[in-house]
């Protein structure tokens, strides 16, 4: 029996949504998804957000289409499900990359930082998985990829909230993988360790040592992974190469 890397990694045909793609680990992934033949709706809060990595796909010679949504909003998820399908008749790959992070230890945590978390990480996440699931099994083929976090598992305790999220977030993956297991559709979490996106620009620019240094120290590989790091997992999870693979964790952390 030969393979053909294509039939197993290709995307061509396929239509994507990369949520929060209009910078760092999501633009990566939205690139790399175009690059091996998707058609990528490349999210941002607005549109014009997002022209950059659309723009970016384009110039590589990939298909790509700015679209806009705040997901802290009520309703925000199934909206963006319902006008990609409108657009393109189906969507094949959902990529859930947007995220809510406020970094505070339980006991400074507020009442609206709890609440912009949950609004973003879950109730999106549930809205969007609510709308695209049944048109996915109805299609007999789906892929959902929910970038997690390694705090998921292993919670700072300065990042309380986000990672109960996290943890919540993939609570869900879980239960839908063994709902819609029999029907095509696959759904996985990616999970990154220390990434260098520009959520960390703050602490590189305040104190370089101390970056360094942190880096170092945080995983075997003694340095961050990139966005680009994360983007040959994406494409496997999103593929026929994950068709015998659901509810399970692709950790990514440089060896921890």
């Amino acid at each position: 029996m030969s393979f053909a890397l294509d039939d197993i990694f290709g995307l061509t045909g396929r239509t994507a949504l990369v949520t929060g793609s209009s910078r760092g680990i999501g633009a990566a992934i939205a690139q790399g998804l175009a690059g091996a033949g998707a058609h990528v709706f490349v999210h941002g809060q607005s549109a014009a957000s997002a022209t950059a990595t659309r723009d970016a796909i384009r110039a590589a010679g990939g298909r790509a289409v700015a679209v806009g949504g705040n997901l802290a909003e009520a309703g925000a998820g199934k909206d963006l499900i319902d006008h990609c399908v409108k657009q393109a008749d189906r969507l094949d790959i959902l990529v859930i990359n947007a995220s809510a992070q406020i970094n505070a230890p339980l006991a400074d945590l507020t009442p609206n930082d709890l609440s912009f978390q949950i609004d973003v990480n879950l109730r999106a996440t549930i809205e969007m998985l609510q709308t695209c699931l049944p048109q996915m099994a109805e299609h007999g083929w789906g892929r959902v990829v929910s970038i997690g976090s390694i705090n998921q598992s292993g919670p700072k305790p300065i990042v309380t909230a986000y990672a109960a999220t996290k943890a919540a977030q993939h609570n869900l993956i879980q239960s839908q993988a063994r709902e819609f297991a029999q029907t095509g559709v696959v759904l996985n979490t990616l999970s990154p360790g220390l990434i260098d996106t520009d959520r960390n620009a703050h602490r590189k620019a305040e104190d370089p040592d101390a970056w360094d240094a942190y880096t170092k120290e945080a995983n075997w590989m003694g340095r961050a992974g990139t966005p680009q790091d994360v983007v040959g997992a994406a494409i496997f999870l999103a593929s026929d190469a994950s068709t015998f693979m659901t509810g399970e964790v692709v950790t990514l952390s440089g060896g921890c």
